[in-house]
């Protein structure tokens, strides 16, 4: 089943973030090489593609895992956790419409 990984971050995550990013990237990339993984991304902090010195609010991660525990289980060993980086993390099982 899918589900949806919604983290928002501490303020003035920047920094904390470029520390901890290769190691994150390297957890979405297996999920990736595994067909897992729908789709991976953060959240600018302004409506740009590019925020520049705003950073980012949040990510959002949908992938798939066999169950809610398990999806839960690899949100909560996310570097990004681990670097201060995140404030909050929601797991929420995520059904697939479009496209």
């Amino acid at each position: 089943m899918l589900y949806a990984i919604i983290s928002e971050d501490v303020p003035n995550s920047t920094p904390l973030r470029q520390t901890a990013r290769p190691a994150h990237i390297e957890r979405l990339v297996a999920l990736q090489n595994d067909g897992r993984l729908v789709l991976a991304g953060p959240c600018p902090a302004i409506d740009a593609e590019d925020p520049g010195a705003a950073g980012f609010s949040g990510s959002l991660i949908v992938a798939e895992f066999s169950s809610l525990a398990a999806a839960q289980q690899w949100a909560d060993t996310d570097p990004y956790i681990a670097a201060g980086v995140y404030a909050s993390v929601k797991v929420k099982p995520f059904k697939k419409v479009l496209p």
